[in-house]
């Protein structure tokens, strides 16, 4: 690949991890809106049937420590190989990083849309949600990469 044809590649790959961010929020928010769509007010489940769920929510935000990790050691890779002939390996690393990083983010808000099934309260449900949410934004591009 030739060097001149770099910020072109760079732009198609920031375009590509920019729709799979929002493709993976579109994953997480999604379970949720149609779980509390479809939830029917009277619904007689144990109020402590979806707490375990939640506290599988909870423990799952630990999973995304060693991911993140792994992210930001791919993202200062990329940043050093902007401009050179190992970008395009280092864009390819960096995206197999943040995928797996994305789904770890995403498990606390799929235990909070598996707990509504079980009784969990839906503060808690938006909780965990929310959770997933700041995790998703922490996996945003910096625009230092552009």
């Amino acid at each position: 690949m030739e060097l001149a044809a770099l910020p072109d590649a760079r732009r198609r790959w920031r375009v590509r991890l920019a729709l799979r961010w929002w493709g993976q929020l579109g994953l997480c928010l999604l379970p949720m809106l149609v779980l509390v769509a479809l939830r029917e007010p009277a619904a007689a489940a144990p109020a402590q049937s979806g707490l375990p769920l939640f506290g599988l929510g909870l423990l799952s935000l630990f999973v995304s420590l060693p991911l993140f990790r792994a992210y930001k050691h791919a993202l200062i890779a990329t940043g050093r190989a902007l401009d050179s002939a190992a970008e395009p390996d280092a864009w390819a690393c960096l995206a197999a990083c943040r995928r797996r990083a994305l789904f770890g983010a995403g498990l606390p808000a799929w235990s909070g849309a598996a707990g509504l099934w079980f009784g969990l309260e839906s503060v808690a449900a938006l909780l965990l949600c929310g959770a997933s949410l700041v995790l998703l934004l922490l996996y945003r591009l910096p625009r230092q990469l552009a």
